[in-house]
């Protein structure tokens, strides 16, 4: 049986699709299966992955402009 720190060093697979073994993923898989707290890191992870992926868009000049003020304002109370 695989222990969580197996299942934490070969998340990056899980996530990337890195192809495994058939016998590691399975015991992969049956590991999630019966650790929930496992499952909640690779969802995290899922999640982290899939937000620093997601495209971005720039601010307008002048929403930029008041936020930088607004910082600046809230830093010298």
């Amino acid at each position: 049986m695989l222990k969580c720190q197996h299942v934490e060093q070969r998340a990056d697979a899980l996530v990337d699709g890195t192809p495994l073994s058939r016998r590691e993923r399975l015991a992969l898989n049956l590991h999630l299966l019966i650790c929930r707290h496992c499952r909640r890191y690779l969802r995290q992870l899922r999640a982290l992955v899939g937000s620093l992926r997601a495209p971005t868009t720039p601010l307008p000049d002048a929403s930029a402009d008041a936020l930088a003020e607004r910082i600046q304002r809230d830093a010298s109370r």
